[in-house]
């Protein structure tokens, strides 16, 4: 099983690009998938307790969601590479995810964390609220 896994692989890093985004391609067709869901996604799993209860109100203080608001239509491109920055994300996600406000940036970050991105995100003339 191992030897299998790893002959694949070894046989992907030998992919071109345009041979490796086919190959993504016929994956989603053939599986029902959607690759760009999951690699957008930024979910974060939380264990629950044994007894059922909800997660402790110290755990809930710790995980903050960066929303951006509003974009100005004249500040609309030095936001986007901002958001390119922070996500990760393509060019087009990017754009999709900046026209699309109010979206949620990123998921379970620490309060630091939000704090630094939204006073980026301000300084470019983006609307960005912690959650």
């Amino acid at each position: 099983m191992v030897n299998k896994i790893e002959s694949i692989v070894e046989e992907l890093k030998t992919l071109t690009l345009l041979e490796a985004a086919e190959l993504v391609k016929q994956i989603e067709e053939t599986f029902d998938v959607d690759s760009s869901a999951v690699a957008n996604s930024s979910m974060v799993v939380m264990p629950q307790s044994g007894d059922g209860s909800s997660v402790s109100e110290e755990e809930e203080k710790t995980e903050f969601d960066l929303v951006l608001e509003d974009v100005p239509s004249a500040k609309k491109i030095a936001i986007l590479k901002i958001v390119r920055s922070l996500t990760g994300l393509g060019l087009k996600e990017a754009k999709d995810l900046v026209e699309s406000v109010p979206k949620v940036l990123k998921e379970g970050t620490s309060k630091e964390d939000a704090e630094e991105m939204k006073g980026k995100l301000e300084e470019v003339g983006a609307k960005v609220s912690i959650k």
